[in-house]
């Protein structure tokens, strides 16, 4: 890759390297950092304040049967990602071509669109539709990525993603506790959406009037014209995605991203039948119970009561975890390299999963669930940082997809094979062949990182 080439237009090397051109670029993309950063905690705030409420909100609907409410939730919960497995890498490449920044504005808009209409839907059906809609359209965090990248300097490209992340992090953090505040103070949890879709219409115009692009970094060329414009257009985006999935480093490091967040997805549906498995016998007069009484628990089933506090806590853990390592995986990646570095986030991962497998201990495993939040939190940083060093900037929006569209596909497939495949393996089977899968694609990575220096250098 020419690094000369992606730079000037952003880093001023083509400008005398004079030191009022540096410091003045550098303000532009802190600025544009920030603004964006601002406008994805906003954001994903609101997205998570009506996530983990759709059984509830399938129940305002009229799904009484708590069977049919489960499987709406799961379905309605994966429609999104899964539709935006197939639309990210386009959208990207879309928005290599025509703006990063009028490509955030356009996934907020879709927001306030879709999520907003989601506050007058009557049946799960109509909400399915959003749901796919909102998917298709919305996908905010690539391009957010992109344009902050594009402007950033190289050395780096992992800590903005990493620091990106934080944002989205703490919007999983606060944004549920948001909307049941909202839901109990409106009195419906569907008027939450309409608070979301102000957020985002909000967030949309900080990114337009506040956000910078450099337009020289956007991509020309391409498919030869026919004089068709639609089908020009059409061809020069296959064109373009035709060349990031070219790429053996993107192929494989987007096969790393899917095995990772796969291995925590298939693991996390059936955690509370894990942790059910923890706590047999009689449990009056232990220290979680103690715990769950100094809460103020009322009186009722003991044993659920801890079950429920105690699955809480292993997410709770692992959020946090999270989002303290997320900005120090950014900045170890930029040091030492991205691709070693999602290796070890790998491992690291893969080690959480056999503690998490090998223990009868709640407290070891809440220890293997914290040290699992500390490996995946480095694939986000990590993985844009890998890509933003495998495609030039006029070609980073599609590279970005891709690895967003290897996430959210691992999400939407993930959860569905874990629950099939815990008849089979039982959660101890599926952490452990969760580990397996993930160390034997990092072997596969490991060894074409390998051959891609070996033939480098050579």
């Amino acid at each position: 890759m020419d690094r000369g080439e992606e730079r000037a237009p952003a880093g001023g090397a083509g400008q005398g390297g004079a030191p009022a051109v540096r410091a003045a670029n550098a303000d532009r993309w802190r600025r544009t950092y920030w603004v964006v950063w601002i406008a994805n905690l906003v954001t994903s705030i609101g997205m998570m304040s009506f996530l983990p409420f759709f059984p509830s909100l399938l129940e305002e609907m009229g799904v009484a049967d708590e069977g049919r409410r489960s499987v709406w939730a799961g379905v309605c919960f994966a429609a999104a990602p899964l539709s935006a497995t197939i639309s990210a890498p386009v959208w990207g490449a879309v928005g290599d071509r025509f703006g990063r920044k009028v490509m955030v504005c356009r996934a907020m808009a879709a927001i306030a669109l879709f999520v907003g209409s989601m506050g007058f839907a009557s049946s799960p059906w109509q909400l399915l539709a959003l749901r796919l809609g909102q998917g298709m359209f919305s996908g905010f965090i690539p391009p957010s990525i992109t344009l902050v990248s594009i402007a950033a300097p190289e050395d780096r490209q992992g800590r903005v993603a990493g620091n990106l992340g934080t944002a989205l992090a703490i919007g999983g953090l606060v944004g549920p506790l948001l909307g049941g505040l909202l839901a109990n103070a409106l009195g419906s949890r569907q008027a939450v959406f309409f608070v979301v879709a102000s957020l985002a219409t909000i967030s949309a115009f900080i990114v337009w009037f506040g956000a910078e692009e450099d337009r020289s970094l956007r991509r020309t060329g391409g498919a030869p014209s026919s004089g068709k414009p639609v089908r020009d257009a059409f061809k020069r985006l296959s064109s373009d995605l035709a060349e990031v999935f070219a790429q053996p480093a993107m192929r494989a490091m987007a096969l790393v991203v899917f095995s990772l967040q796969f291995g925590l997805g298939a693991v996390n549906p059936i955690l509370e039948l894990y942790i059910q498995g923890l706590f047999e016998g009689d449990l009056r007069g232990t220290f979680w119970a103690r715990v769950v009484g100094l809460l103020g628990a009322g009186e009722g089933d003991l044993e659920k009561q801890v079950e429920t506090f105690t699955t809480a806590l292993s997410f709770g853990a692992m959020a946090v975890a999270n989002l303290v390592s997320l900005p120090l995986w950014g900045a170890w990646g930029d040091r030492v390299g991205h691709a070693r570095a999602l290796a070890q986030c790998g491992g690291i991962a893969a080690l959480a999963l056999v503690i998490q497998a090998a223990t009868s201990s709640y407290a070891v495993f809440l220890a293997g669930r914290f040290l699992m939040g500390v490996g995946m939190a480095g694939i986000g940083p990590l993985a844009f940082g890998l890509a933003a060093g495998e495609a030039r900037a006029d070609r980073r929006g599609g590279a970005f997809g891709v690895v967003f569209s290897a996430r959210t596909f691992a999400v939407a497939v993930g959860g569905t094979s874990g629950g099939l495949l815990y008849t089979l393996l039982e959660a101890r089977g599926l952490m452990v062949l969760a580990a397996l899968l993930v160390l034997g694609t990092l072997v596969g990575f490991r060894r074409s990182s390998a051959a891609r220096a070996a033939a480098s250098s050579g």
